[in-house]
């Protein structure tokens, strides 16, 4: 799968989405795993992950959206593909139907410092997942 590929099948499928895109533009380095895993698997996995990031007050993106894709999916297979922002302050992973030609749902998580600090980036995504994953 190419670059532009995976560019065009991130449209609105969830808030995360266009800020992948954007980290594609950017240069941002991509990968898309060969395996499938059942969306079931994959909802529970990640209805974990939503717990947990609440819990911790970690910044995320179409995290709440995902997890309702994940779960209306079923037991169908996806493939899991991920999104890395240039300076590594933002993880996007997307889930893909089996053919990997639709992206399905996409969720992003902001990284933390070593020091514990909100970068500058993760702050502001703060106030935009206020706006649109509550």
């Amino acid at each position: 799968m190419t670059r532009d590929d995976l560019y065009d099948m991130l449209a609105e499928q969830t808030p995360a989405c266009g800020p992948a895109r954007e980290a594609l533009l950017s240069g941002g380095t991509f990968d898309v795993w060969e395996g499938l895993v059942p969306a079931n698997q994959l909802f529970h996995t990640y209805r974990i992950r939503r717990r947990v990031t609440q819990k911790h007050g970690q910044v995320t993106l179409g995290l709440d959206m995902t997890v309702g894709i994940l779960e209306a999916t079923g037991d169908e297979l996806l493939r899991i593909g991920s999104v890395r922002t240039v300076d590594r302050a933002w993880t996007f992973m997307l889930f893909l139907n089996a053919a990997a030609t639709t992206v399905l749902a996409c969720t992003g998580v902001a990284h933390t410092s070593h020091e514990g600090d909100w970068t500058e980036a993760e702050h502001s995504a703060g106030q935009l997942r206020r706006s649109v994953d509550d």
